[in-house]
């Protein structure tokens, strides 16, 4: 599936409740949903800066594909990194660093979270960024 299709199919999941406190509850399910991180990752070196909860996330790259793991401590917090994994994980870092993310937009996530879950959530998304920009230069330049 397309980086697109995904984000169709979470718009379109999203769409089926008018209200927030449904959608709420469905960013919890998906933060159930979320695999395990392996313990051994939930330590500074993963822990991204400018979220309130703390929010744990590590990328494993096989060369062609990064794949990211995440944990929070916080369930919405959860949530919203899930979505995030469901559409930047297994992904070439030039799909991940080109990729435009309206689908935060278009259900309504940045507007109807507080300024700081909303900045933690910018914040995940420029750190799974950073690591596909990291890769794609380890790709162009070696080492």
């Amino acid at each position: 599936m397309t980086i697109k299709e995904v984000q169709d199919n979470i718009i379109e999941e999203f769409s089926l409740f008018d209200d927030w406190m449904d959608k709420y509850n469905l960013l919890i399910d998906l933060g159930k949903e979320l695999p395990v991180i392996d313990p051994k990752y939930k330590i500074k070196d993963f822990l991204i800066e400018g979220c309130q909860s703390k929010v744990w996330l590590h990328p494993e790259y096989d060369g062609k594909l990064i794949t990211f793991t995440a944990d929070s401590d916080a369930i919405i917090t959860r949530g919203i990194v899930a979505l995030l994994i469901k559409v930047l994980s297994n992904r070439s870092p030039g799909e991940i660093i080109s990729t435009d993310l309206y689908f935060i937009d278009k259900i309504g996530l940045r507007q109807n979270l507080s300024p700081t879950r909303s900045n933690g959530l910018l914040s995940m998304v420029r750190q799974m960024k950073l690591y596909a920009m990291a890769y794609n230069a380890k790709n162009k330049y070696g080492n």
